[in-house]
């Protein structure tokens, strides 16, 4: 069964009329900038300026933008197949691309049902391809904001059964959010609404890089969206509370990596991930 819930946003089914008001495709957006670091092929020419020049700066964020995706499909292999998940809360999408959460998911266990969520408006514009589900399973997409995880959740909760286990995915999201938005109670209100043996995946980029604290500042700039970069310690701090799957938080190359030999090659990168779970 696919649900597309884009009438819950006043966005009727197969109609994406004020979307190009929306899009500011004369300013850069994260996730187009994101899907051009990755090598994709939705974004604008701001988007592509922005990423050259923080490329320039941070030669690195390219990569850090593959291993995130390598950690979403580790970690949700992991879930699928190993703790027998079978609901995701994808906030923070991003735009398609390969290997999503409910291609990992379903590949695995073709019953999985995934709730995505994300405010930026391109992303809306490809929510078909990430409703793609298999027969057994369910995909639903949500246009909102982290900001606002009540709604979040209640939207949700018509796809997800809030009284079985569900993995709540945080890629790069919390890093879009403030320290004044207080990212810590948006987590905690998501963690609170979910059912013991639940789980957290999170990734966001760290401080402890001087190049890339100056590229993130230049790109902070220029765009229409802002990136937060924080410490280590306080990216491990949205885990309080929960069990930390092996082999901890780490950096994102280290995470259960494929091959171990590269993962270890290519050592403590810029950004952090980690898997806990909710007793």
């Amino acid at each position: 069964m696919t649900l597309s819930l884009m009438s819950d946003l006043g966005v009727p089914d197969n109609d994406i009329t004020g979307i190009p008001d929306r899009l500011q495709a004369h300013l850069p957006h994260s996730a187009r900038t994101w899907n051009y670091l990755l090598g994709g092929k939705d974004h604008y020419p701001p988007d592509r300026q922005v990423g050259d020049m923080i490329l320039q700066m941070a030669p690195d964020i390219a990569l850090l933008a593959r291993l995130q995706r390598r950690f979403l499909s580790r970690a949700v292999g992991h879930l699928a197949g190993e703790c027998g998940i079978r609901q995701y809360l994808d906030i923070g999408t991003g735009l398609p691309s390969a290997d999503n959460t409910h291609e990992v998911a379903q590949r695995l266990a073709p019953d999985s049902r995934i709730v995505y969520v994300d405010n930026d408006p391109l992303v809306l514009v490809h929510a078909e391809a990430l409703l793609a589900s298999t027969p057994e399973g369910a995909c639903a997409y949500l246009d909102a904001d982290v900001r606002d995880p009540d709604r979040i959740l209640a939207l949700a909760a018509e796809t997800l059964d809030f009284s079985r286990p569900v993995a709540l995915t945080l890629l790069g999201i919390l890093g879009q959010i403030p320290d004044s938005d207080d990212p810590e109670g948006i987590v905690k209100r998501l963690l609170e609404a979910l059912p013991p043996g639940s789980y957290l995946a999170l990734s966001d980029g760290t401080d402890t890089n001087a190049d890339l604290n100056q590229a993130i500042a230049a790109y902070n700039a220029n765009s229409a969206s802002s990136y937060h970069l924080r410490s280590p310690e306080h990216i491990a701090s949205f885990f309080t509370g929960l069990e930390l799957i092996e082999p901890g938080v780490v950096p994102t190359s280290l995470w259960r990596p494929d091959d171990p030999e590269v993962g270890t090659a290519l050592g403590a990168v810029d950004a952090i991930c980690g898997l806990g779970r909710k007793p």
